[in-house]
């Protein structure tokens, strides 16, 4: 028999803690709004617009559904944050087919959008972040979270749904990519596997500062590369070079690579 003092514990954990809705309920609806916006991914295929606009009404009540079941934690009505979620929903199908074309034009291997769409984890990522970035400008708490995790469960990629990024962004390969909180990119960013944009410290009282770098427009970051901090910035048309590590600032322009050295004994 398990000792009393542990039971009572636990049970009071039980009764105390917050219910949030889980999170396979939160990506089943994301995974659908997706295959919606983009039904490369799906057999299921509308046949009318009549019938588009009703799986969006019905997208639109799963989702107030969810929010309502953690009303007391939201700055606005449940059913106006699902309101705003959809119609927000052409924007941000812009901003994924400039994200589509911009691995398209950045990677060789990369034969149609159909085949970006269906097979690369980049684009993955950034959907689900692009959708869950959605609800974190409603001060929606968690579900973005649990968004993002789950692509990243999925393809490696840790993008933190508060970071601003802009159109024409582009993920090669990925895995162990990581995009801080507070990381502002513009335009037309491509990032490799294993980039880390991250904060110089990870105290938290400074959880309401900025602790990630800005990346400028036209900005290339190679794998393995680490940028720390907020007030680094990466200037625009700059290359970062594999395995570099910054803490400083770079002017627009840039080319700086890690050098390598091999000593012979």
């Amino acid at each position: 028999m398990l000792a009393q003092e542990f039971l009572d514990t636990l049970y009071k954990k039980h009764i105390s803690t917050e219910i949030y809705p889980p999170t396979s309920s939160v990506s089943r609806l994301i995974t659908k709004v997706l295959l919606i916006l983009f039904p490369e991914q799906t057999k299921k295929h509308y046949q009318s617009v009549g019938e588009l606009e009703d799986a969006f009404l019905k997208l639109q009540a799963e989702l107030a559904s969810i929010l309502t079941s953690m009303q007391p934690h939201l700055t606005e009505e449940a059913d106006l944050i699902a309101k705003k979620f959809i119609k927000k929903l052409p924007e941000v199908h812009r901003l994924l087919t400039t994200d589509v074309q911009a691995i398209l034009d950045g990677d060789p291997a990369a034969k149609s959008e159909y085949e970006v769409v269906r097979a690369y984890p980049g684009f993955y990522a950034i959907a689900f972040y692009r959708l869950a970035h959605v609800l974190c400008q409603s001060n929606v708490p968690l579900l973005p979270r649990l968004i993002t995790e789950f692509a990243h469960s999925k393809t490696g990629i840790d993008i933190h749904p508060a970071a601003e990024i802009g159109e024409y962004f582009y993920i090669d390969h990925g895995t162990g990519t990581v995009v801080g909180e507070t990381a502002v990119l513009g335009k037309n960013v491509k990032l490799y596997q294993g980039i880390t944009l991250g904060a110089l410290s990870v105290s938290k009282d400074m959880a309401r500062q900025k602790r990630h770098p800005t990346i400028e427009d036209n900005v290339v970051i190679y794998s393995g590369a680490t940028i720390l901090g907020g007030e680094t910035v990466i200037g625009h048309d700059s290359i970062v070079g594999g395995n570099v590590w910054l803490t400083k600032s770079i002017p627009p322009f840039t080319k700086i690579y890690h050098q390598e050295q091999v000593k012979i004994s």
